[in-house]
């Protein structure tokens, strides 16, 4: 006997998969943004003759890099709340499970970023370093008005493709019970009794908005080998 699909609850509940989908782009945008930033400070630090700094953040890459992302989101849920409520004084009506993810995918993510901006910094020929130099830059100015231009602009595939794999890992966080929008997707079908074609309806999403974004890395890989 067929199973007989049922997709009457897309729709109805469109509007709770919507805000579901809302906090999913939250979490990849916030740790997106962070992580390349702090990312960058990690690859410059890493790339220092100063060896405390380069071995601090060659320390926390390898540290962040061993440890699965499932037990960082977990250890930021039982860190984050008391560091929020009680040293920064947030409300506890605010959603702790929101900002631990963040956090938590931020800091993650950041040692990703880091080894992938490290590698574009090196990949850029050391003769334009010394050539800023002589004009009087100092080392600081040659990294932020010569090297990471340069860089950045040969590293946005990658920095995009590790983008849609944070999307993708997003939807860890129902270990933390956050309603994201595979975590909502999955309630309403275990309400409605359609949880096999609301698990495949969020995969369908999920495969829609990284093909695309897939295909916009394929274009921006073209446009740069050109």
């Amino acid at each position: 006997m067929f199973y007989e699909f049922d997709w009457s609850s897309i729709v109805p509940s469109w509007p709770f998969l919507l805000d579901g989908l809302i906090i999913t782009a939250k979490i990849t945008i916030t740790a997106i943004v962070v992580g390349i930033l702090w990312g960058t400070v990690l690859a410059v630090m890493r790339l220092s003759t100063f060896k405390p700094i380069s071995w601090f953040a060659a320390l926390y890459v390898n540290t962040f890099r061993s440890i699965p992302l499932v037990m960082v989101l977990l250890w930021f849920y039982l860190i984050v709340p008391n560091l929020v409520q009680n040293v920064l004084g947030i409300s506890p009506k605010s959603d702790i499970r929101l900002i631990s993810a963040m956090v938590a995918f931020s800091l993650f993510e950041a040692a990703y970023y880091s080894e992938i901006i490290r590698a574009g910094i090196q990949s850029i020929s050391r003769g334009q370093a010394s050539a800023a130099l002589a004009l009087g830059m100092t080392n600081m100015q040659t990294m932020r008005l010569v090297i990471l231009p340069q860089a950045f602009k040969a590293m946005i595939p990658l920095l995009l493709t590790q983008g849609i794999v944070l999307f993708q890992d997003s939807s860890l966080v129902y270990v933390l019970s956050l309603t994201d929008f595979f975590r909502t997707a999955t309630n309403i079908g275990e309400r409605d009794g359609t949880q096999v074609e609301m698990i495949l309806f969020a995969g369908l999403v999920y495969f829609i908005i990284s093909f695309g974004a897939s295909m916009l890395v394929n274009y921006l890989k073209k446009r740069t080998v050109s």
